[in-house]
């Protein structure tokens, strides 16, 4: 049952005990009421009073009530739960309040059958100062003992909870009470995250609603009883509610957290919670890089507004700023590039939690995931969350107003309905007259672009970013694959055939009808997750073709899927031939010829259209070797149109790896081709240096790939830190021209950086110093360009450079050429 909490009397085992006892939290008003019983009860080590007739602080308000035992309780049962109030009619309880505002209110209903009742068959209502709480409640069959509990704003010195039975032979019945002041700062106005599809913006007034609880998670512990809870709560596992439970791994720490002024208190969430998490399980090997952990929470559905709580405590990172990652909620984006550290006062493992409001969905469903950001870095991708909490926000009008509310939109909707159906139909006549006279002018498939995707059950998605041309005259149809070729060249979606996964989703190594092989990249199926990704590869890779850029086959959107087709590069990843994999060692040759092959890619990317494409991801696992290792760009995801001629830069939010990621982009969020520059720049130190962008079990000053290196090249003294393999084949005027390049490119401002056109030039004349030992003849009669300590010139270009553009920029209306990468097939995709 979604809104069943706990059996409070089935045993727990605590998960630490060696967390000392929280001093108990002490509320102003705390009313406990043991129903139906005339001597007090206790749980949980909290004292319940017995309920009376006789006038005082916590009166009982109801002539046709009566108290009933039961006298057969099971062994193990509380005392609390052995009497219960049953009333026949309208009956109340009344507490005098010391305190206006944010209250706890607690219901214990736990059914057995005594004297001329079977509390298992009552179905009653009941209304707190006149908010109807629950409405025709009824206990499901085989249910057994339950806690209702709400959250709401007590705005008066009298709180009254009235219970009324439904029907003639109708009754309700209560075991036990609870009313007691919550913190003062456990619902804040301010801060919530409305998440919709339109986007997140700011929830105001949420302490007005009254909130029902429908979960509470410990993410990565065991149950929590109300012993180790300061607000007495109850925290269940999340095991049932993992997705896909080999995403996940458990983490837990055995220290305190370090609760801060302005995060979590410790009646925000006990120890316990935030010293258990469930973080990304990298160490599976099908699961080798980007991917999201998945709960999946019964809930209310029907578009019924939910507060979600969200608990997060920084337990797996050995420093500060290492981790980074993106929340969503039913397929939204809720929360993107979550920096924990930004959200505490400079501390590790120092408590948070994020308050999301949230509408469910017609699945009855409530998705919340975490995933790495793009921000994360290759060594530190990682998402963790430590606990979850789900509270419904309950319509408190009461059922005499429902009832009037419905008579009246009844009516309102009777004389509506008449007059738009009157309406339409002179529009209708209208319309129809028009057409007859007006014959519509035909439009091609260039004048109006691309027909949006078309995905989810056939929801139309909003056009692609208008600065993409469109394609020829076959536009992207000539790309589609049926769903039923791509699921029987990867056999089903064989997990052996996984050949890497990715922020979008997992990558399968596949070969077409027609003998071709491929890599199929496939999108979580029915996810709302990755849409922009898979829109912003089709438009880019379906009008571009390049020899240095890794081809777009095709692409699937049938079935609820998001699937792209590339094709396959034999070698993979350029990180995978420089470090942790145990490949054969890169000679300095290949690096040279790899580099200068990214290179042009980029290059064109950035020169072969009138905006230029800025691809905003480069690093070395998006650089792929074929099995000739010759280098090829990928993962266009994240690419964005360039400034056009008028404009100096794009203004947009920040997206790229971190460790690879311009530091100028990333604090005045304007970005330009020398974005991809610095990357490169990063990438050329890493073939350099065989080692990681980032690096967190280095010492402090070795962490940072750039700034190590920089600092070596600044000293004079790069040759310390070449990898060790190629230390002896490079030529010192090579790696001083090579240094000097990567230099460059991490300029602190991008107007200091050199094009790519310009590291392209240097890169080739490294790899002809390091083959002839002689330096190249000055380009356009500069001789700045012969000396290898020289400064970047721009328009200096070799002829070969020069040729090698203007070859790759011939007309994409070329049918096959060695020269370009792209795989043609027999039908013509």
């Amino acid at each position: 049952m979604a809104t069943q909490l706990l059996i409070v009397f089935v045993p727990s085992i605590l998960l630490f005990c060696i967390v000392p006892f929280s001093f108990s939290f002490t509320p102003l008003d705390n009313h406990l009421l043991s129903c139906g019983s005339h001597t007090n009860a206790s749980l949980f080590n909290r004292v319940f009073a017995a309920d009376s007739t006789e006038p005082g602080s916590d009166s009982l308000a109801a002539e046709e009530s009566v108290s009933v035992t039961n006298r057969n309780p099971p062994a193990n049962s509380p005392v609390l739960y052995h009497t219960a109030r049953v009333f026949t009619g309208v009956g109340s309880y009344r507490f005098d309040m010391k305190r206006n505002g944010t209250h706890f209110v607690r219901f214990h209903f736990s059914p057995f059958s005594a004297q001329a009742f079977d509390l298992k068959s009552a179905k009653f209502s009941v209304s707190v100062n006149g908010n109807s709480l629950l409405r025709e409640f009824q206990l499901r069959n085989g249910s057994s003992s339950m806690i209702k509990e709400y959250v709401l704003k007590i705005e008066s010195n009298l709180l009254e909870i009235v219970f009324t039975p439904v029907g003639d032979s109708g009754f309700g019945f209560v075991n036990a009470l609870e009313v007691f002041t919550a913190p003062g700062d456990f619902i804040i106005d301010y801060g919530a995250r409305l998440v919709s599809s339109s986007g997140v913006e700011e929830y105001r007034n949420l302490s007005s609603q009254v909130l029902e609880t429908v979960h509470r998670i410990n993410v990565g512990g065991l149950k929590l009883t109300p012993f180790n809870d300061t607000l007495w709560r109850t925290w269940i596992p999340d095991d049932d509610y993992l997705v896909f439970k080999e995403a996940a791994k458990r983490a837990s720490s055995t220290h305190t957290p370090n609760y801060q002024k302005g995060g979590a208190s410790q009646e925000i969430a006990p120890a316990n919670v935030y010293m258990t998490a469930q973080e990304m399980n990298r160490e599976n090997l099908s699961l080798t890089s980007r991917f999201n952990i998945t709960w999946k929470f019964p809930v209310a559905s029907g578009g019924v507004r939910h507060l979600v709580r969200l608990h997060f405590c920084d337990i797996v990172s050995p420093a500060l700023n290492l981790l980074y990652f993106d929340v969503y909620i039913n397929g939204y984006s809720a929360y993107k590039d979550l920096d924990l550290s930004s959200l505490t006062i400079h501390m590790l493992a120092s408590p948070v939690y994020v308050d999301f409001v949230v509408d469910s969905d017609d699945s009855g469903d409530m998705e919340i995931s975490v995933g790495p950001s793009d921000l994360s870095s290759s060594m530190r991708m990682n998402a963790l969350l430590n606990g979850a909490e789900i509270m419904k926000m309950v319509n408190v009008m009461d059922s005499h107003t429902v009832h009037r509310r419905e008579k009246l939109w009844v009516l309102v909707g009777s004389i509506v309905g008449g007059v738009v159906i009157l309406l339409l139909a002179i529009v209708a006549v209208l319309v129809a007259f028009k057409c007859r006279k007006r014959k519509p002018k035909q439009r091609t498939v260039e004048s109006v672009g691309w027909t949006p995707l078309r995905m989810f059950g056939g929801s139309s998605l909003s056009r692609m970013s208008e600065a993409h041309a469109s394609p020829g005259s076959h536009g992207y149809l000539g790309l589609k694959i049926p769903f039923a070729e791509i699921q029987s060249a990867t056999n089903n979606f064989d997990r052996s055939l996984i050949i890497g996964s990715g922020g979008f989703g997992m990558v399968f190594k596949a070969v077409l009808k027609d003998n071709v092989k491929v890599a199929v990249k496939r999108g979580m199926p029915g996810s709302r997750q990755g849409l922009p990704e898979f829109q912003t590869e089709i438009t880019v890779l379906s009008k571009i073709r390049h020899r240095h850029l890794v081809s777009l086959v095709g692409y699937c959107e049938e079935n609820c899927e998001m699937i792209l087709v590339y094709e396959y590069m034999e070698k993979g990843p350029l990180k995978r031939h420089l470090y942790g994999s145990g490949h054969p060692p890169l000679s300095w040759r290949q690096r040279l010829e790899i580099c200068i092959g990214a290179a042009r890619g980029l290059h064109y990317l950035h020169t072969g259209f009138a905006q230029g494409i800025i691809h905003r991801d480069i690093k070395s696992t998006n650089i792929l070797l074929d099995e000739n290792y010759v280098a090829k760009v990928a993962d266009f995801g994240l690419s964005r149109s360039g400034p056009c001629i008028n404009e100096t830069h794009v203004s947009t939010g920040v997206k790229g790896s971190f460790g690879y990621l311009d530091p100028e982009y990333f604090r005045r969020q304007q970005l330009t081709d020398k974005s991809d520059v610095y990357s490169f720049g990063v990438v050329l130190f890493e073939v350099l240096c065989a080692r990681p962008a980032v690096d967190p079990q280095l010492t402090r000053e070795q962490v940072n790939l750039a700034e190590w290196a920089l600092e070596w090249q600044k000293k004079g003294m790069l040759e310390q830190i070449v990898d060790p393999h190629i230390v002896g084949e490079i030529k010192p005027d090579s790696l001083k021209k090579f240094g000097e390049t990567a230099e460059k490119c991490l300029a602190d401002y991008g107007v200091d950086r050199p094009t790519m056109g310009d590291v392209l030039w240097n890169l080739e004349y490294v790899l002809q110093i390091q083959e002839s030992g002689q330096l190249r003849e000055p380009n356009n009669g500069n001789e700045a360009a012969v000396n290898v300590t020289t400064s970047f010139v721009p328009g200096t270009r070799s002829n070969n450079v020069r040729r090698d553009r203007d070859y790759e920029n011939t007309s994409s209306d070329i049918s096959t050429s060695q020269v370009f990468s792209q795989l043609m097939t027999n039908e013509g995709r």
